[in-house]
């Protein structure tokens, strides 16, 4: 009996990951004193998806004088969400500076 309820579960989760359209983040936004050059929008998690979760993940970038990302942290949101956010982020360029910079950015998920 539990077997065949497991096996009942896994399908339907299998499922939903097969069949339910893939969803992305609706909006990434940065405030700072740099421009973003390129954007990548975060894949909205498959667990995230099955759960209907949505929200924002707020992340501290620290950009290096040419744009690219050297680190980030993160400052608030779900953990459901904010590993996409974070990989999505890091692969984000923004225009050339004199010095590293500090830029905040909010990633917000609607399914």
């Amino acid at each position: 009996m539990k077997v065949l309820s497991l096996t009942a579960f896994f399908l339907a989760l299998l499922s939903t990951l097969i069949f339910a359209p893939v969803a992305k983040a609706q909006s990434a936004d940065s405030s700072g004193d740099r421009k973003v050059v390129r954007k990548i929008n975060p894949t909205y998690p498959a667990i995230a998806r099955t759960l209907a979760l949505s929200g924002s993940v707020k992340l501290e970038v620290t950009v290096t004088s040419n744009g690219s990302v050297k680190s980030i942290q993160v400052l608030g949101g779900s953990p459901v969400l904010a590993e996409a956010a974070e990989s999505a982020v890091h692969d984000w360029k923004w225009e050339k500076g004199d010095h590293e910079t500090t830029e905040r950015v909010e990633v917000r998920f609607n399914p």
